[in-house]
């Protein structure tokens, strides 16, 4: 005689709540990477779910709190991600890095959640490229979390070429946030440029091309301002009038 089979135990109130804020966080993430912040509405997200928009308010004060929300639970395995990649880089070379290894220790692994094609990180990928490059919204985000990695990152990037000025780093790094948030901002535009021969969802082939590519930029940078006698004077602002 087959044994009948158990019942499944009913969820408790919490897992009820916490299933629900996450498939709130879930459908408010699809939206805002499509449509970013100012594109969606709780109602838009309310009528995705097929829900009342009072739910949605029931447990976040308005569409900043749910953006925000939406963000920041995903920041502590980005950091912890970065973090560990430069702790462990840090200790293999002292005081002897390299551009490259720098680069490598800070973007390689960050690479690995789109690389594994799911499909919510790779909406925070369009939201975090959003964040990085609109002003209005979210930037505050960025100088909480990433500021003090960033930094380090500088730091470390400065032993490597220990003569070079501060500025031409800090533009060099600038230059490689911005490639880096356009990978992921998906927007098939090098799909339609390369008659598909590139992919803008190809995590893989970016990650294998990118620091090569940026390490040799910081590299000429450096070369070609090292090669100039002193610096170049400040540009002055003719005065109004």
């Amino acid at each position: 005689m087959a044994a009948t089979p158990k019942p499944k135990a009913r969820r408790t109130r919490a897992e009820q709540r916490a299933a629900t804020i996450k498939l709130i966080l879930d459908t408010s993430e699809g939206l805002f990477a499509q449509l970013g912040y100012f594109g969606v509405t709780i109602k838009d997200v309310a009528d995705k779910m097929g829900i009342h928009p009072a739910l949605i308010h029931y447990y976040f004060n308005g569409k900043k709190e749910l953006f925000d929300a939406v963000f920041d639970r995903r920041m502590e395995f980005a950091i912890s991600t970065r973090t560990a990649g430069l702790d462990a880089y840090a200790a293999e070379v002292g005081e002897h890095p390299t551009i490259e290894g720098a680069l490598r220790a800070y973007y390689d692994e960050a690479f690995d959640v789109y690389i594994n094609d799911d499909e919510g990180w790779r909406n925070f990928g369009r939201i975090f490229a959003q964040v990085n490059n609109a002003p209005g919204y979210g930037a505050e985000k960025m100088d909480t979390y990433f500021d003090p990695l960033v930094l380090r990152l500088i730091s470390l990037l400065s032993k490597a070429l220990p003569d070079a000025e501060p500025e031409d780093l800090f533009w060099s790094f600038q230059f490689t946030s911005g490639a880096y948030t356009l990978i992921l901002s998906q927007t098939g535009r090098i799909d339609r440029l390369s008659d598909n021969l590139c992919a803008s969802d190809d995590f893989e082939a970016a990650r294998d091309r990118f620091v090569t590519f940026m390490a040799g930029g910081f590299e000429a940078l450096y070369k070609s301002r090292k090669g100039k006698s002193g610096r170049r004077p400040k540009r002055v602002r003719p005065k109004a009038g």
